[in-house]
């Protein structure tokens, strides 16, 4: 399949054919559909180096994975990865997957991938607060994305769940059934995501007349960390009566907790996550979560970022979508006042029975 069979299928020019598959502003949007999906239904491949060498753009999204992330992006990159490819084979565009070990192995990569011209953007997964690769970058004069809020976000093009209002949500929820005291477990707060849930778990306590209290609030990155902050919470004077949590991942270990405790999970403790990760489908009773559609956020970034690089004129791109509730068997009226729930702890503690 040639360039000139495509030509004479379509009854248009090469001209026009090439154009339209390199996205010039000078063909019409329906023009340029026509074509790409042609050429896919037809088998047509332009040579990579040629049009590289033509266009200065390898028609190539890049994603480097951080492989030292606590659960290596696990709860969601099969269907973000699904969404991504699918949206970028829709627009005649690849996808460069890379893995590192380090955050200066991934900063490496990235500097080689442009310097090479094997990849014309970057999707930033997970992003921090203050994270490196948006400044190296942005010295790099190579688009990104970011799949999150950063420091400084109203400056760049981002996409992002609106997790600040699930988790305030969240909180509105236990305290409509009676919860009081109403435990948090983030994550690092290194995550641009991990801040947003934070604030709104305080916007939450605030809606719902209740004050912050420290000593209520955990951090942990990884299931047995989250059994250790819910081990503390749940030895306090007054121990919470609900606990939310910043992922699923982390609920689970408060799953653990609670039956280290003798405790019954919707019953004599509620919990809700976020995520709604294979984790929370397996546990029992079913976890309240909020989901998160993972397959149409990465064929979201894929669109938002092959406009970028396409139209690096116009203003920054952002979307924020909210995340979906999930109810589950995990949240229920208290069964106990926080002083009630320390005296039947420490009974269980001292091996009484009642």
């Amino acid at each position: 399949m040639t360039i000139s069979d495509l030509s004479q299928a379509l009854s248009l020019t090469k001209g026009t054919i090439s154009r339209a598959l390199n996205g010039y502003p000078d063909i019409s949007e329906a023009t340029r559909i026509r074509v790409i999906r042609a050429a896919q239904a037809m088998g047509y491949r332009p040579l990579s180096h040629a049009q590289a060498i033509r266009t200065g753009r390898s028609q190539s999204l890049a994603l480097v994975i951080h492989l030292a992330e606590p659960d290596a992006y696990r709860p969601f990159l099969a269907e973000f990865l699904a969404g991504l490819t699918q949206a970028a084979s829709a627009e005649g565009w690849t996808i460069t997957i890379a893995t590192a070990d380090t955050e200066a192995d991934s900063l490496r990569l990235m500097r080689d991938l442009v310097q090479e011209r094997k990849a014309d953007g970057f999707i930033l997964p997970r992003v921090h607060r203050d994270d490196p690769r948006i400044a190296a970058l942005a010295a790099l004069d190579t688009p990104f994305i970011c799949y999150g809020r950063p420091k400084d976000a109203e400056r760049m093009s981002f996409f992002d769940i609106d997790s600040e209002a699930a988790m305030s949500e969240a909180v509105g929820k236990l305290a409509a059934l009676g919860h009081r005291r109403i435990g948090y477990i983030g994550s690092a707060q290194s995550y641009a995501f991990s801040h947003h849930r934070h604030a709104g778990y305080r916007a939450g306590l605030a809606l719902a007349g209740m004050d912050p209290a420290p000593e209520l609030v955990e951090a942990a990155v990884s299931r047995e960390e989250s059994v250790a902050a819910a081990a503390a919470l749940l030895r306090l004077a007054r121990p919470p009566t609900a606990i939310l949590c910043a992922t699923d991942v982390l609920a689970s270990g408060v799953y653990d907790a609670a039956a280290a405790a003798g405790l019954e999970i919707g019953a004599d403790l509620s919990v809700i996550g976020y995520d709604n990760a294979p984790e929370a489908q397996a546990m029992w009773p079913r976890l309240a979560t909020f989901a998160v559609d993972n397959r149409a956020a990465g064929a979201a970034l894929g669109r938002m970022l092959i406009a970028r690089i396409t139209e690096p004129e116009h203003p920054p791109s952002q979307m924020i979508l909210p995340a979906e509730f999930r109810p589950g068997g995990s949240i229920g009226q208290p069964a106990r006042t926080p002083e009630q729930l320390a005296q039947h702890l420490a009974r269980r503690r001292e091996g009484m029975t009642f």
